[in-house]
Order: structure tokens, then sequence, then C-alpha cells
């Protein structure tokens, strides 16, 4: 598969991961607006609550496309070895 049909797919998947995190957050707000009756404040709550969780998932998901997903350099991604330096006294 060509990297063009790739990079327009990932896009598209982010396009759809923030207007459905976006939706939810706005009828979360609706239903809890309902049941409290302050519909107003809580649509507002549940969009800024959607906004940010879009914008979390799609960091999350493109620091792996930024950085590349075997860079031991990139965050938040730890080396599995275990520590050997025990402050100097290990024998050389």
């Amino acid at each position: 598969m060509p990297q063009w049909v790739v990079t327009t797919l990932r896009l598209t998947g982010l396009g759809w991961f923030i207007a459905v995190c976006i939706v939810l957050g706005i009828l979360g707000g609706l239903w809890l607006g309902k049941l409290t009756g302050q519909v107003a404040l809580l649509v507002l709550v549940g969009t800024i609550a959607g906004s940010v969780v879009a914008f979390y998932g799609v960091y999350r998901m493109i620091i792996p496309a930024v950085y590349g997903s075997n860079n031991p350099n990139r965050p938040g991604n730890r080396s599995k070895k275990p520590c050997t330096d025990r402050g100097g006294n290990e024998p050389s």
C-alpha cells in the first residue's frame, strides 16, 4: 500500500476520533443537564471535557509518528534494561 494512503487513513482516523470525543462530551452534558436542570452549564463542561480528551488522545497517537516507534529517546519510552550502575561500587 502506498505511504500516502496510509497517512491519509491515519489522518482520517484522527479526525473521526476528535469528532466522536466532542460529540460524546456534548451528549453526556445534555444527558446530565436534563437530570440536574442545568443544561447549558453541563453541555459546556461536556464540550470542554470532550475536547480535552480528544486532543490528549491525538497527542498520544501522534507521538510515535513524530519520533518513530523504535526511537529510545522519545518521551514516555523507558528502556527495559535493568540499571547496573550502583554508584561506582561495581567491579570493572
